[in-house]
């Protein structure tokens, strides 16, 4: 049976589209599926500084565009299209798309994870101009600024350490009276002189004009509300990989739900990649995105001739 594609990946993220472009350049007949609009993450961030090669801050949406243009130059075909499933049969994957059912014997999942909200007011209307889900991301441009940190897991206390070296106002507010995260870190957290933690407070609005100016506050253990004046907020509750359309593949995932690989980017399903948000990884940014599907693409390559009898030493 011939495949439609030689390769077909899930996501137009930082991951996909390099993943894409790195299959087109090697000669495969590659086809990038996306169910909204090629970018992901970087069509939420506002400013972005810490892109390698590019000096000075720009917006999001214009890395993602230079993505997407080079990886049509090299010759991906990028369909905006949801898909539902996909399985495999023999040594060929089955996507099935909104638009009918396509085959290829490697595909990358690229799909991402969906940052988990508070589900307050105010939330989303000032996501990008003060609410934040990326300190790394963000945090600089909030340098010296009061800061809030919602959260009490290893990510929460890793994102309040790092906007701690910005400034020396950071709170810190968690729901119960200890932290979740492992021992060692929220010992350290606990101990910074820049960091305030907050327990038993959960932030119940954001509020502002143009940008962040306050957050309302509830103690759950005295039932008060209260406001505290802040520049953002960065929220921290856990993430959401985007696994849905491989679960019946079966591939590895962590106890968190995150698709595990090894430093070939491969699963334990054969031919099947992840990268991205959705992979577990120690360190989720745009250029560890990039780079993970520049090596999906690579090792495919290599199992693609594999399959074709064209592998050489």
């Amino acid at each position: 049976m011939r495949a439609d594609r030689d390769i077909i990946i899930i996501g137009a993220g930082a991951a996909g589209l390099t993943a894409a472009q790195y299959a087109a350049r090697a000669n495969l007949n590659t086809l990038l599926l996306e169910e909204l609009a090629p970018g992901g993450q970087c069509l939420i961030i506002d400013n972005l500084e810490n892109y390698p090669g590019f000096p000075e801050p720009l917006p999001g949406i214009e890395l993602s565009e230079k993505f997407e243009e080079q990886a049509r130059r090299f010759g991906a075909e990028l369909q905006i299209n949801s898909v539902h499933t996909v399985t495999k049969k023999g040594k060929l994957f089955t996507v099935d798309t909104d638009d009918g059912e396509l085959t290829s014997p490697a595909v990358i999942v690229a799909t991402g994870a969906q940052h988990r909200k508070l589900g307050i007011p105010g939330e989303e209307d000032f996501s990008g101009r003060g609410v934040s889900y990326c300190a790394t991301c963000d945090g600089p441009f909030f340098k010296g600024k009061r800061m809030l940190v919602a959260g009490g897991g290893d990510a929460a206390c890793d994102e309040a350490m790092f906007l701690s070296k910005l400034s020396d106002q950071v709170i810190m507010v968690h729901r119960r009276d200890r932290f979740r995260a492992q021992r060692a870190l929220a010992e350290r957290t606990l101990k910074n002189p820049n960091i305030e933690v907050r327990w038993n407070t959960e932030a119940k609005v954001i509020r502002g004009d143009a940008k962040v100016e306050e957050v309302v506050l509830f103690r759950n253990d005295k039932d008060e509300t209260y406001s505290e004046k802040v520049d953002a907020v960065f929220v921290f509750i856990g993430s959401i990989p985007q696994t849905q359309v491989v679960k019946d593949l079966g591939p590895e995932l962590d106890e968190a739900g995150y698709i595990v690989t090894n430093q070939r980017m491969e699963t334990n399903v054969p031919g099947l990649y992840a990268v991205g948000d959705v992979r577990a990884t120690p360190f989720r940014q745009l250029v560890v995105a990039a780079g993970e599907g520049a090596i999906a693409s690579h090792t495919a390559s290599q199992y693609i001739d594999e399959l074709r009898g064209e592998a050489y030493d």
